[in-house]
């Protein structure tokens, strides 16, 4: 059904063009996916920039679900544009800012997010107007596009900054309302998206154009749709890809893409790269975020820090995704962390002469709990999603992930027995996609520990998961934490703020002291035997509780080992595993 247009940019067009844009990155992801070549031959662009657009969405309709919720929407009350009551137009600029910052997914996405904010610094600096005109339209675009320059930290042409560049550009020049700059934008877009392969030549040598671009001419498609009514024609011949004759729908989606893809900035994989993705949200101050991006420019290359006011989103591809998570620890709090390995088989360790890389044979993916158990695991080789107190991923999340492990075969770790279904529905929907999943219903990050400990992915796929979920079912688990509130738990009732020890998720001892509470677990769990002790510390864990423990084994238990680790912000003080 074609759009009523839209004169002026409020916040009701707002709302309708995240839902246009949503729907035509939705309908050309698998052919976005399709065009990976520079940095890294993930293949997951068009995926990551729906992701950070959904995530836009569902902040916009939050807003104007709590405007209707106070009552402020009456139902017969036209608005000045013709619609129905809104939430104001900053809310909504805003809303959508926020939502894309904090979903943000690779470098496309992250690029997205910037170029949005970027918008919404402009549209919302007046917070009483109702909605835009032409020249605010033309200054939002400009600014989007310098400021999601200035987050990359080596700017590549050939890009989407390239695309964006030739948006604000275009429109600026532009003469008319919105409409009319919003499709001078689009234009400009186009020609400049047809432009980056003579601008960048690994994707002149793949025969496609940019992938992020590509991405940003659909999100100004839905622009214009928004405006005008009418979905925009492309200019003939503008979406043709070097090595081929077809052209893209008027959405921006291709008629046909080959199994290549083009992501947004870094050195190149020409002289080889980093093994890991690391992304963050990150609660800072300014000045700290500017040391952060100069230590993680000096571990990295693919440098994107965006965001501000406090709030910000990082991506980096570094060797060490440790110290990658560790500077974002040292310039303030790091959460929803996700690192991922690219493998040695990608054409970011071997460089970009050769085709897209094939899928590897086999990944683990795994939820962790903590920063520091995610880098344990993304160093042996898991790809991960972190999974805050009160933030279970959804089944959407590990569907993702499991995408990104890129692997024909993927054994699935949930670490957490209230996510078996969620994890449960994720595998079934990644083997729609052909994809060979295995779950394997670890309860906790130390039975994921211990499972990840035995894989051997050139065993038989069977073979290896009946030898990690061997090895996570030999493994006891407990936890040991502090009440929140008044319960009646298995050991008796417990008050706030009194120390639980919990065997195999079930409270087993209540005390008033972290150490003496975890002695008492440990030797319970040891009554029954075991080799090896692993210790997962939380940030709020008491000095010298790892010493005593560790102590407490040497002298009462003979031939059995410990081992401690780091677990960061993990929501409980203490993980204890014994096997």
């Amino acid at each position: 059904m074609p759009q009523v247009p839209q004169t002026f940019l409020d916040a009701l067009a707002v709302r309708t063009w995240c839902g246009l844009a949503l729907g035509a990155l939705g309908r050309a992801r698998e052919e976005i996916d399709a065009i990976n070549v520079y940095p890294v031959a993930d293949g997951d662009t068009g995926t990551n920039l729906y992701l950070t657009v959904e995530s836009a969405v569902t902040a916009v309709e939050a807003v104007f679900a709590g405007h209707e919720a106070v009552g402020r929407v009456p139902a017969a009350m036209p608005a000045p544009g013709g619609g129905e009551e809104a939430p104001s137009f900053a809310d909504a600029v805003r809303a959508m800012a926020h939502g894309a910052l904090i979903g943000a997914r690779g470098n496309s996405g992250t690029i997205l997010a910037q170029l949005l904010r970027g918008m919404a610094q402009v549209l919302a600096a007046e917070s009483e107007r109702p909605h835009t005109d032409a020249e605010g339209l033309r200054l939002a675009l400009r600014h989007a596009s310098d400021s999601a320059r200035l987050a990359v930290a080596h700017p590549v042409e050939g890009t989407v900054l390239s695309v964006a560049a030739g948006a604000a550009d275009a429109a600026g020049a532009a003469e008319g309302d919105c409409g009319a700059v919003a499709r001078a934008a689009y234009r400009g877009a186009c020609a400049a998206l047809a432009a980056t392969p003579g601008q960048l030549a690994v994707l002149e040598r793949a025969g496609v154009v940019d992938a992020g671009g590509r991405g940003l001419v659909a999100v100004l498609a839905a622009l214009v749709e928004t405006l005008t009514g009418e979905s925009p024609t492309a200019p003939a011949g503008v979406f043709r890809t070097v090595n081929s004759p077809d052209m893209l729908d008027t959405s921006g989606s291709p008629a046909a893409a080959d199994p290549l893809d083009a992501e947004v900035c870094g050195d190149g994989p020409e002289n080889g790269g980093p093994a890991f993705e690391v992304i963050y949200l990150l609660e800072a101050e300014d000045t700290a975020v500017d040391r952060l991006r100069r230590r993680l420019d000096a571990l990295g290359d693919s440098l994107v820090v965006v965001g501000g006011d406090g709030l910000w989103n990082v991506h980096v591809h570094a060797d060490d995704a440790g110290a990658a998570v560790e500077a974002g620890v040292e310039a303030g709090r790091p959460y929803r962390i996700r690192i991922t390995h690219f493998g040695l088989d990608d054409v970011h360790a071997r460089g970009g002469e050769r085709p897209p890389r094939e899928r590897v044979e086999r990944a683990v993916v795994a939820v962790v709990p903590g920063e520091g158990l995610a880098g344990l695991y993304a160093e042996a080789g898991a790809t991960t999603v972190l999974a805050r107190p009160g933030e279970p991923p959804a089944s959407g999340e590990l569907v993702e992930a499991v995408r990104r492990a890129h692997a024909r075969e993927v054994v699935l770790l949930p670490n957490d027995a209230d996510l078996r279904h969620t994890a449960a529905a994720a595998a079934e929907q990644a083997r729609t996609e052909g994809i060979r999943v295995a779950l394997i219903p670890t309860r906790s990050a130390v039975q994921g520990i211990a499972a990840l400990a035995v894989h051997q992915p050139e065993r038989r796929f069977d073979e290896d998961v009946v030898s990690m979920t061997s090895a996570a079912g030999a493994t006891r688990y407990a936890e040991v934490t502090v009440a929140e509130r008044q319960s009646w738990t298995m050991a008796g009732i417990c008050q706030a703020g009194d120390v639980l020890g919990l065997l195999d998720g079930d409270v087993a001892v209540i005390g008033a002291d972290v150490t003496a509470t975890a002695e008492t677990v440990l030797d319970r769990m040891l009554s029954a035997g075991g080799e090896l002790v692993t210790l997962v510390l939380g940030d709020e864990a008491p000095e010298g509780v790892a010493e005593r423990l560790q102590a407490r084994v040497r002298e009462a238990y003979l031939a059995v080992d410990t081992v401690v680790y780091r677990g960061g912000r993990q929501g409980a003080l203490l993980l204890i595993g014994v096997e």
